[in-house]
Order: structure tokens, then sequence, then C-alpha cells
């Protein structure tokens, strides 16, 4: 028997999304009364959010699929100055070219899980900068800033653990909180928001902005949070030995989207079927059961049910069948990532380990080497063991490309060009 009785709360309890929630029974009879307006924050970093960042993208996705509206909330103005949270140091300060530039290139993918229009129900996209870049300082410090208590800000974990290690929280950083907690309170005069999601990292900024809320007025407003994961080796999601798995498609693939959840660890499958997918309990149960070699294929479905939201269900079977053929065929499919080199490069020769470091496949030419000592390397399905090696037009096969292997799962496809 569910502990909730509002399809979304029962939803992301029975999917593993709750990690702490601010007044359990208040928002749950909130969700069972009423369409409820929720947002979470994403502060625009990088040109791209990365697979850490689905689980947040995914809780909007089924407040929409129960429902209720969705506001993805982008950080025109908080990405001026930073989020402090639990980072050992500042983040380098961006000017508002880079960020406009980061959250044009980062709204493209929230469409792919979010309705977006002006219906009752339909998804929100907003920029905080539309309020927080014309805010009159003294204003705001006498209307907003005299609600918060420094003694307290000191308390929460985020701030205390950079404090702990004697390491330098800037004044600027310190309003971070503060302009996160005016947001909720704005979001909720503008939209009637009530609740605001992130990771349990965001928990202290949160409920500050429930206790602003209260100070200036607002209904009651909620904090709920999810679990921050991390794969069951301990490792963070989102990142791979490559680097950050990113969502746009122009910075990562399909089909390397696909193996990095193909590569998920046996005992995180069931768990990240439930998160990432929109696959039935009752199925995901089914999986679930499945031992031995049978788990592999589980983790097949896993990786295009997760690239068929992101990337469309063609270009994710389309991964799973190039995946197929590379693997299990040893065959050479057409659609694996690829890098064009100068033919005049290549009738000239290429070192094999400056080659390595061109496809992507090692960051130095000293990792390059490693990988060739421990044996990983293949060139045309040839094992290469001299690290002096030298690729040429000799080494184009019949099908016009050259292909470079890193173990059994990382192919690239030299093209001349």
């Amino acid at each position: 028997m569910s502990r909730f009785k509002s399809d979304f709360l029962h939803t992301l309890d029975e999917r593993g999304f709750i990690h702490q929630i601010s007044d359990e029974s208040g928002l749950d009879e909130l969700f069972a009364k009423e369409t409820v307006t929720a947002y979470i924050g994403f502060d625009p970093t990088a040109p791209s959010l990365h697979a850490g960042g689905l689980i947040q993208i995914m809780m909007l996705h089924w407040m929409q699929q129960t429902g209720h509206r969705p506001i993805s909330l982008m950080g025109g103005g908080t990405g001026m100055v930073g989020d402090p949270s639990f980072k050992d140091d500042a983040r380098q300060l961006m000017t508002i070219d880079t960020i406009e530039s980061n959250i044009a290139s980062i709204k493209r993918v929230f469409s792919n899980y979010l309705s977006y229009g002006e219906g009752q129900k339909d998804a929100l996209m907003i920029n905080n900068g539309d309020w927080l870049r014309d805010l009159n300082y003294l204003e705001f410090l006498r209307d907003v800033g005299r609600h918060f208590s420094v003694n307290r800000m000191l308390s929460f974990d985020s701030v205390k653990t950079r404090l702990d290690r004697e390491q330098s929280l800037s004044f600027l950083e310190f309003n971070y909180m503060i302009l996160q907690a005016y947001d909720f309170v704005e979001l909720n005069q503008r939209y009637g928001c009530r609740l605001q999601m992130g990771g349990s990292d965001q928990w202290g900024n949160i409920v500050n902005g429930i206790d602003l809320g209260h100070r200036m007025g607002t209904p009651q407003l909620y904090a709920l949070t999810s679990p921050l994961l991390t794969t069951s080796s301990g490792a963070k999601m989102g990142k791979s030995m490559n680097g950050a798995v990113w969502l746009n498609p122009d910075m990562l693939s399909a089909y390397d989207f696909w193996q990095y959840w193909r590569n998920t660890e046996d005992a995180d499958v069931s768990r990240f079927l439930k998160l990432y997918t929109t696959l039935p309990m009752d199925e995901i149960a089914r999986l679930s059961a499945l031992a031995g070699s049978e788990i592999n294929e589980v983790k097949k479905i896993l990786a295009t049910e997760v690239t068929a939201m992101l990337h469309g269900r063609d270009n994710a079977e389309q991964a799973a069948e190039t995946a197929r053929k590379t693997f299990e065929e040893g065959a050479l499919a057409d659609n694996l990532p690829s890098i064009d080199v100068a033919s005049s490069e290549l009738e000239a020769g290429l070192g094999l380990l400056a080659l390595i470091v061109k496809a992507g496949l090692a960051a130095s030419n000293g990792e390059a080497r490693r990988h060739i000592q421990g044996g990983a390397v293949r060139i045309n399905d040839t094992a290469v063991s001299d690290e002096r090696a030298v690729i040429g037009t000799g080494d184009v096969t019949a099908d016009g490309v050259i292909k470079l292997s890193l173990g059994k799962k990382k192919h690239i496809l030299v093209r001349p060009a």
C-alpha cells in the first residue's frame, strides 16, 4: 500500500525519486486536490546538461504525466553568481553572452521530456534573469535581505563543509541562496508555484525559500529533493572515463549515449530502469528478476529506452543495431562515431599515439601509450603493440575507412578527408 494518495508522489515514491519532503501529508493533499505548479532550477554552467541532471528532468516529466504543471527555470540571473553548494572553490564567473548562449543550447533537450505551451498543464520555460537582473540593490536588501539570518545560513551543510575546510566563500556566492529563495517567492507570485524540487544538496536552499515565502506572505510552500546518485561502485552519475555524458546530441552522439547506459553495473540496472525510463513498474519487476547472461539483454533495453527519450526511438534502435553488428558480428557499422583526417596527413603517415588522442580515445600521448602497452588498441580489428606505429593510406579498408578500436566497446572510424 502506497503511503501517498496523489498519483505524482506515489509515482515518485515507487520509482525511487524521493529523498526528503518538507511536509509529506500537506504536499500529498495539495497534489490530490488541485493542479500543482512546481519548478526545478538549472544553472547554465555549460552548453549542455549531462546525464547527472536527468533525474531532475524526469521528475518534471512525471509531474506533467500525472496532470500537473512543471517549470524548468533557467538560471540566467543566478548563473552570474554560481551555486557554491558543496563546491571546493568558487565557480568561474561567466559573461552574460556565455550564459545566454548556454541557455539557448540547454533548452533544446527539454522538449524531449516536457510539452511546453500556454495551457493549464503545459510546461513553462522561464529565465530568472527576467527579474533578478533588474533588481534595485537597496530595495532588495530592505525588502528581502532583512528576512535572512546569517547565523542560520552559516549552519547549512553546503556552507559549513566549505568553511570547515577553511576554504574561502565569497560574499558573491553567499548571496546565491538568497537569490534562489527569492526565485521561489517570485515564481509563486507570478505563476502560483507551490513546490521547488532538486537534488538533496539543494535542501537548505529550498527550505530558505519556504521560510522567505512565509515571511513575505505567500501560501505554504513545499520542498522535495531526490537522492544524490552514484553508481554502485561509487562513480558520480553523468561521468564516464571520457568525461561528462552530455545530453545535447552535438556534444555526444546517440551511439555513445546508448553505450554509457549499456555499460551500467549489474547492481544498478533495476534502479536505473525505475528512474530513467517510463517502462511500467510490473515490466521493470519482470526485467529485474532476470539474472546471469540475461542481464545483458536487460541493459540493452535500459540503454535503448533512455536513449529513445532523448534522441528519439529511431536513433536509439539504430544505436542498438550498430552495437549488435559491431560486437556480435564483428561487422563494420557505418554509423559508428567517426573523425575526419586530412588525406595529406595519412599520405605522410600519422603516428598511432597522435591518432588515438585525435580520436578522443586518450587525453594524452602518455595515456595512449599505456593503452597500447596494455594490448587494448586495434587497427582494423588487429592488435597493435608498437607505440611507434605509423598509420597511413595503406591502412584504409575497402570500405574507405580505418577502424580504430580501444578495448571491446570503443570504436572510431577514421575517414580520409
